[in-house]
C-alpha cells in the first residue's frame, strides 16, 4: 500500500469492535489492489494490544503476527488444532482404558498370603446393583465420586437424585464428571442442573473411560458389562489401596474437564437438531469454502445461506461463525 493512499495518522483502527477493525484492516490492505507485505506488516504493528490479541486468538494473524488471514484459512486452522487435540484425548483416552485393564487383570492374579484379599461383588442385573448401592450410599460418610458416559431413563434419574440428595444432607462431598454425549438428553440436563443447584461439583469432559461410582475412598463400583454404560456386568470392589488407584483415573479425567453449564446442555441438545443442510454448511465451512460457493454449492441465494448460518448459530449457542465451527469441531459433527 502507497503511503499517499493511507496517512499515517488513519493507520490506528477507530471501529468499536475488533470485527470492525479487523474488516478494516483488510480493506484498507487491499486497497492498493494486492496484498502488499511491508504495508500489511506496517498496518499490524501499530493495531492496539486488544485488537492484536483478538485476531491471534482467532487465528486471524498468522504465528509470526506478520499477515492477516483470510476468515476461510483462520476457521480451517482453527478446526484443524482441534482436530489435533480430539486425537490426542483419544489417545490418552486408550492409554486409560489399557491402565485399567492392567488394573483389572491384577484384581485376579495370584496372591501371596501376605496381600490385601479383596472382596468383590458381581451382578449381571442392573436392577440388583442399584440395590446393593443403595444400601452402601446409605452408609456413605466422606465422599461419593462417580463418572458417567450415560444416564438411566427418566424414572430411575429421579430415584438417583432423592438418593444423592439424601447424601448430600448427611455432608457427603459429592463430584460428577460426565461425557458431552451424556448430557444431551433433557432428563439428564434436570438431572444435572438439580445437583449443581443443590450443592455438586458437576464437570463434562468429550468422553469419560469408564461408568464409575467411588464411594469414601474405599469402595468402587464398575460398570463392566458389554452395553455402552457397562450394562449387563457391574463389579463392586471393596479395597482401600484399589479404590486409591480408581481415585487417581477419575482425578486425571476430571481436572482438564470443564464445569457443567445450562449452555453447555443446550449446545448439546440442539446441536443433534441440525438439518441435513446445515450439517452440509458446517463440512463446507470447515473446507475453507468460501460464501459464494457455499450458496452455488446449494444452490441457494445469499440470502438463503445467511439464513442457514444464523440458525446454525443460534443452535450451537455460538456467537460467531468461528465459535460455530469449534463447537461443531468439538461435538463431531464436521471432520476434517
Amino acid at each position: 500500500m502507497r503511503a499517499a493512499e493511507n496517512p499515517r495518522g488513519s493507520r490506528q483502527p477507530t471501529a468499536p469492535e475488533p470485527r470492525e477493525a479487523y474488516l478494516a484492516l483488510l480493506e484498507r490492505i487491499a486497497a492498493s489492489g494486492a496484498r502488499d507485505f511491508t504495508a500489511e506488516q506496517s498496518e499490524l504493528n501499530e493495531v492496539s494490544a486488544e485488537l492484536g490479541r483478538w485476531l491471534r486468538e482467532r487465528r486471524l494473524v498468522d504465528p509470526g503476527g506478520e499477515r492477516l488471514n483470510p476468515p476461510e484459512r483462520a476457521m480451517r486452522t482453527v478446526l484443524l488444532e482441534h482436530g489435533r487435540r480430539l486425537r490426542e484425548t483419544a489417545e490418552e483416552l486408550g492409554r486409560e482404558t489399557r491402565a485399567l485393564e492392567d488394573l483389572l487383570s491384577l484384581l485376579t492374579a495370584p496372591r501371596h498370603a501376605s496381600r490385601e484379599a479383596v472382596e468383590l461383588e458381581y451382578f449381571t442385573d442392573r436392577s440388583l446393583t442399584r440395590q446393593r448401592l443403595e444400601a452402601l450410599d446409605s452408609v456413605g460418610t466422606d465422599e461419593f465420586l462417580a463418572m458417567r458416559n450415560g444416564f438411566p431413563d427418566p424414572r430411575v434419574l429421579e430415584s438417583s437424585l432423592t438418593a444423592d440428595l439424601d447424601m448430600l444432607a448427611r455432608g457427603v462431598r459429592m463430584r460428577m464428571l460426565t461425557s458431552q454425549q451424556a448430557v444431551r438428553s433433557q432428563a439428564s440436563a434436570r438431572y444435572l442442573h438439580a445437583l449443581a443447584e443443590a450443592g455438586v461439583e458437576v464437570r463434562v469432559a468429550p468422553t469419560v473411560p469408564l461408568h464409575m461410582n467411588i464411594l469414601d475412598r474405599a469402595t468402587v463400583v464398575i460398570g463392566a458389562g458389554p452395553g455402552p454404560q457397562g450394562e449387563g456386568g457391574d463389579i463392586i470392589l471393596h479395597s482401600a489401596r484399589v479404590a486409591q488407584g480408581f481415585v487417581k483415573v477419575f482425578t486425571h479425567a476430571w481436572d482438564p474437564a470443564q464445569p457443567h453449564t445450562e449452555r453447555q446442555a443446550a449446545r448439546g441438545r440442539t446441536a443433534c437438531e441440525l438439518s441435513a443442510q446445515e450439517r452440509e454448511v458446517l463440512v463446507l465451512l470447515a473446507t475453507g469454502a468460501k460464501d459464494e460457493t457455499i450458496a452455488r454449492r446449494l444452490a441457494c441465494s445469499d440470502r438463503t445461506l445467511r439464513r442457514l448460518l444464523n440458525q446454525i448459530m443460534e443452535k450451537l449457542g455460538a456467537s460467531s461463525r468461528f465459535e460455530a465451527g469449534v463447537t461443531a469441531a468439538r461435538l463431531g459433527l464436521v471432520h476434517y
